[in-house]
């Protein structure tokens, strides 16, 4: 019986072209690579150095001292503290879209540059067709958890000042579970990538080639369901106490297109900066994509899961992490 795409292949079968020759070493060295980054993980330096002083600069005022004072500047504010948000632990994990976008740019004419070897030097339509279908997700699930988070306001454990018992705040434990949950379904698409397990998107991307970016923009849009980010909360609050969840998905919406914003750029130079030669490279070797894209869903899924499930947890006694110090 033939293999199929969708399904995993034994190790002791014949080397596919498009696989690396040790893919569950790929596997090891990511999550080795995830677990190093949850311990060097410095959110006093993303969140306060890096994030705060973006967020003021740009808006010109302390953010987080200064009220939101109407609409038009909660407006700006979604979009320059989602922007500020970038390298934080809740939003890291969206650089593991880069890989994806690119192969779909590459693969814009068929494969074809792959077949032939020539360098491909993909037009800016090519390049921003992946980053619609990306926002596309993204915008569908960050608009509708924006009504919801304004129609239930203060009931969600998001904007809850509660403590629990082993002294974690209830917005937490809902950070927790969120990205415990958007984390593993990264390094299954790692894994998926290398075909070590079944490929839950191929039916649909057989029908829809978009699918895959589509369902990673989602899974970005997520991150707002489980963001601690003081910031996105004096959004958030400000949105619920609106109680016009049009205006709450519209500010969503504008949170994680700032979120998205420095990826994007560094999207477009890496396709264009260096007129194609880095699609060209990613395309060259089939398993090349494979691994390459293996990498940064497990190395980030790894991280979303270790930093969120068992890091943080340890920071209130509960349970244990290695955390390597800065200063």
């Amino acid at each position: 019986m033939s293999q199929t795409g969708s399904d995993p292949i034994p190790l002791s079968d014949s080397h596919p072209p498009d696989l690396p020759r040790r893919r569950w070493a790929v596997v090891v060295l990511s999550v080795l690579a995830g677990a190093l980054l949850a311990s060097l993980w410095s959110f006093e330096l993303v969140d306060g150095v890096i994030g705060d002083n973006v967020a003021n600069t740009l808006l010109g005022y302390d953010a987080k001292e200064t009220p939101i004072s109407g609409l038009v500047a909660g407006t700006v504010f979604a979009f320059v503290t989602g922007l500020a948000g970038t390298f934080t632990a809740c939003n890291i994990a969206v650089f593991g879209a880069i890989a994806p976008m690119a192969r779909t740019t590459g693969l814009a004419d068929g494969g074809r540059s792959a077949l032939t070897r020539r360098v491909p030097r993909p037009g800016i339509v090519d390049s921003l067709r992946p980053i619609g279908w990306l926002a596309l997700g993204m915008v569908l699930v960050s608009a509708g958890y924006g009504m919801v988070g304004v129609l239930l306001g203060d009931r969600l454990p998001q904007l809850s000042e509660a403590v629990l018992d082993s002294g974690v705040p209830v917005r937490l434990v809902q950070s927790s579970v969120v990205f415990g949950v958007i984390g593993l379904a990264f390094v299954y698409l790692g894994l998926a990538a290398l075909r070590l397990v079944p490929d839950p998107l191929r039916p649909l991307s057989a029908r829809f080639p978009n699918a895959r970016l589509v369902v990673m923009g989602a899974l970005i849009g997520g991150f707002l369901i489980g963001r601690p980010f003081p910031l996105f909360r004096a959004m958030f609050e400000y949105a619920a106490e609106t109680g016009n969840p049009l205006y709450g998905a519209g500010v969503f919406v504008l949170q994680s297109l700032g979120n998205i914003t420095v990826v994007v750029v560094l999207f477009l130079v890496l396709v264009h900066g260096t007129r194609g030669r880095f699609v060209g490279w990613l395309t060259a070797k089939p398993a090349r994509i494979a691994t390459v894209t293996a990498v940064a869903f497990v190395t980030v899924g790894a991280f979303t899961v270790l930093y969120w499930d068992l890091r943080v947890p340890s920071m209130f006694g509960v349970g244990w992490y290695p955390i390597v110090e800065w200063g």
